[in-house]
């Protein structure tokens, strides 16, 4: 595998380019999966999830063939009078983005206020092991979660 630098910066630009950016529909992998991927010099990563306003889904980061990095997560409204699907994936995408462009990470420790809510995210670990969890503030309440965790896959 190659270095964790080089893998983190790879995550960071696949995820702006698939989910934030509107990047590549594939086909669905799994039965009415949703599946977005990235590929550059022999490293391939995959978003496949179920679901809309509540889903669930793994992103999946092989070089040359070989899966070297895995991340899990669930995520809902859970107060939908508060906010809804579209509101919370603008709040969402707009946030990452100016993580991923502004920032070059991908994990937590992030605020960042919009005009449909505060979006919070919070993790402990690194590329190498993680868990997180992402949150959609609005009048003072969290309106949506979201929980994932991942890290290295190994032998």
């Amino acid at each position: 595998m190659r270095d964790l630098d080089e893998l983190t910066a790879f995550i960071v630009e696949a995820k702006a380019k698939a989910y934030v950016g509107g990047g590549t529909t594939l086909p669905s992998c799994r039965q009415a999966s949703h599946d977005i991927g990235h590929k550059r010099d022999g490293w391939s990563y995959l978003d496949s999830y179920f679901g809309g306003t509540d889903f669930a889904g793994q992103e999946v980061v092989w070089d040359t063939g070989t899966p070297i990095w895995a991340m899990n997560y669930f995520g809902r409204i859970i107060l939908p009078d508060l906010i809804d699907g579209a509101r919370a994936g603008a709040v969402i995408k707009a946030a990452l983005d100016t993580m991923y462009a502004q920032q070059g990470r991908f994990l937590g420790g992030m605020r960042y206020a919009h005009e449909h809510g505060l979006y919070v995210d919070n993790s402990d670990g690194d590329t190498a092991h993680f868990r997180g969890r992402e949150v959609i503030i609005v009048d003072g309440q969290e309106a949506y979660e979201l929980d994932y965790r991942g890290g290295l896959i190994r032998p």
